[in-house]
């Protein structure tokens, strides 16, 4: 029998485990933890801290079945972020807490705790979200296009001209892509089984990527102007569909009006938006070294009003009718207000909470986050984020192809190897832990974003690739897929991913890859346990993952391997399976068990799901 995470206790953030996962200050939460009944545990307690105190609670048994005992505590909600714990006693293992990193024979810190907030928290319709990323440069080019004058800073390019990844004009070819080329072209989007558009910046800029931009309060002129961000927005909301804007709250361009006028009026008030070396000096903070991109300030009280303070506020306004944006993810969050001494980012945080608030409505506030966020996640920070350290990082160097064309620039850290399931998995784990469930089940998981490499180039292999595509939308989160991924474009860096979609060359799209990508999305809009479930894994071994996504309703084991490997046998009583176990994806044959084991096939690469009841 094949070593199984199955024979430990368990306990997540799902429904089945926290029935209410916003509970109210003040109140009581119910939380379970299942434990198998070999563990022997005769004991449980929850560890909490309220107000920093540390105390204990005992549980009670609230039902067994064949194989588990269901323990029951509860947990006085004292503080808006709660954390807590199990110690379990008894049996062969003996004295052991439970955390979210699993079983410990020893005392633990609190870093690894479970943990819940009391709302508000991200809006429900987030965490069943499938996000589609367009590049509005790269997207599609509608006919009006051809009418409007190439600006002094661009470089025409030709539709099916290569993209210029390392050359002068990285962040100045223009190849010209819309709004109505967004608009016109929906029907694929939906036809992939998408419900939720997001466009990286539509202000105008002195780039193709528009995030130095040179005015918050218009769309850019050769997207189409306001006018055709109302059209997107009118046609994607008549779809039951959602659309997501990109927000820059870490710095402007330099050539915005705010930057040019702290430049030239040195007792403007637009000075103090701005880190300058000192009042008579032009020297100013910028991104990262770019000189492009002046760092904002958050002192100033004027920045924050403007940018983010309330309906008409730059971030408030174009949540409102007629363009009625349904939230905003934010580029580079985690560096937000964020400079030496100063750390102005949960104000930022919660300032936008609240504008987003004040809309009546339920817009998603997402950042860009490439580490651990769980600083960054508590009661009144951002409601998710995209997930690159809990879900890309692990995956891709889980799948990544060792003599993969992957680019990395000078000065950024070296590529993770690739890496056995053992890793992949730990580092999911960890992540996971640290943070709030709603947190992590409403945040994107990503294989490919315009800032990194393509996931074909990284695998190599469609099969391989559409591995990872099972991952992105059977992992707990919600699945962002970037332009292109789903027929199989290529790109060794963010810039070279940006290659712009094509239509005119539908020969060149990978119809296999593209309806794996169709089904796949297919099974999780109709899947309460892959949007809403909890994630307990069952195997993790080398070139094997394997894991249960459990919701009241419905269970459903996965199984994913980069390459043929010995068979897995796991306990039939541990996934719960009395009869057999129909295949919904991936063709492999109905599950049984034999003598008490279940078997699962070992060819690969191979992606598939089982439905357990």
């Amino acid at each position: 029998m094949t070593p199984s995470y199955l024979s430990l206790p368990h306990h997540d953030g799902s429904a089945a485990h926290v029935p209410d996962d916003a509970p109210e200050l003040g109140g009581t939460a119910t939380v379970f933890v299942r434990v198998p009944h070999d563990d022997g545990a005769s004991d449980v307690h929850v560890r909490s801290t309220p107000d920093a105190e540390a105390e204990m609670w005992p549980g009670v048994v609230d039902r067994k079945t064949d194989t588990e005992t269901w323990w029951r505590c509860e947990v006085p909600v004292r503080n808006p972020g709660t954390h807590y714990r199990f110690l379990l006693q008894g049996g062969p293992r003996g004295y052991r807490w439970l955390t979210g990193t699993g079983l410990h024979p020893h005392e633990v810190s609190d870093a690894y705790d479970f943990t819940f907030t009391t709302p508000p928290g991200p809006p429900e319709w987030a965490r069943d979200a499938f996000v589609y990323q367009i590049f509005p440069d790269r997207f599609a080019r509608s006919p009006a296009a051809d009418a409007r004058s190439v600006p002094h800073w661009a470089v025409p390019a030709a539709w099916d001209d290569p993209v210029d990844s390392l050359g002068p004009t990285v962040a100045t070819q223009f190849y010209g892509g819309d709004l109505d080329g967004v608009t016109a072209h929906l029907d694929h989007i939906a036809d992939v089984g998408a419900d939720t558009v997001y466009l990286t910046p539509f202000f105008p800029a002195e780039s193709n990527h528009r995030y130095n931009a040179t005015d918050f309060a218009v769309v850019d002129p050769l997207l189409g102007g306001e006018d055709a961000l109302v059209r997107l927005s009118d046609a994607v909301h008549r779809r039951g569909m959602r659309l997501l804007g990109d927000l820059t709250t870490n710095h402007s361009g330099d050539t915005h009006e705010w930057f040019r006028t702290a430049m030239s009026d040195r007792r403007a008030v637009e000075r103090e938006f701005y880190y300058f070396a000192g009042p008579d000096s032009d020297e100013y903070e910028a991104w990262l070294g770019y000189e492009t991109l002046p760092k904002f300030r958050f002192a100033s009280a004027e920045l924050r009003r403007r940018l983010l303070e309330g309906p008409t506020s730059i971030a408030g306004r174009w949540l409102q009718p007629p363009f009625a944006l349904d939230g905003w993810r934010v580029d580079v969050g985690h560096m937000t207000g964020r400079r030496l001494a100063d750390d102005f980012n949960a104000d930022v945080t919660r300032a936008l909470r609240r504008t987003l608030a004040d809309t009546g409505r339920d817009p998603l506030l997402l950042a860009e986050h490439s580490f651990d966020a769980s600083g960054d996640l508590g009661p009144d920070g951002w409601h998710a984020v995209m997930d690159y350290a809990t879900f890309t990082t692990p995956i891709r160097s889980w799948l990544r192809d060792p003599d993969t064309d992957e680019h990395r620039h000078p000065g950024l850290p070296p590529l993770v190897p690739r890496l056995p399931a053992e890793s992949a998995a730990a580092t999911m784990r960890e992540h996971v832990a640290r943070r709030p469930w709603r947190a992590t089940a409403t945040s994107w998981s990503i294989l490919s974003s315009h800032d990194t490499a393509r996931i074909r180039t990284i695998v190599r292999t469609r099969e391989l690739h559409e591995v990872a595509a099972g991952l992105v939308f059977t992992m707990l989160g919600a699945p962002m897929v970037f332009a292109g991924d789903e027929i199989g474009l290529t790109g060794t860096f963010g810039e070279d991913a940006r290659t712009p979609f094509p239509w005119q060359r539908e020969d060149t799209w990978d119809r296999h890859t593209l309806d794996a990508y169709r089904s796949l999305a297919a099974l999780r809009r109709g899947s309460p346990a892959l949007r809403r479930g909890g994630l307990r894994w069952v195997v993790a071994q080398g070139d094997t993952l394997a894991f249960l996504r459990e919701a009241p309703e419905e269970r459903l084991l996965v199984l994913a391997q980069r390459s043929s490997a010995d068979p897995v046998s796991v306990p039939a009583a541990g996934l719960g399976l009395g009869g057999e176990a129909p295949n919904v994806f991936g063709g492999a044959p109905a599950l049984v068990s034999r003598e008490g084991a279940v078997a699962l096939p070992g060819d690969g690469p191979t992606f598939q799901v089982w439905r357990l009841s």
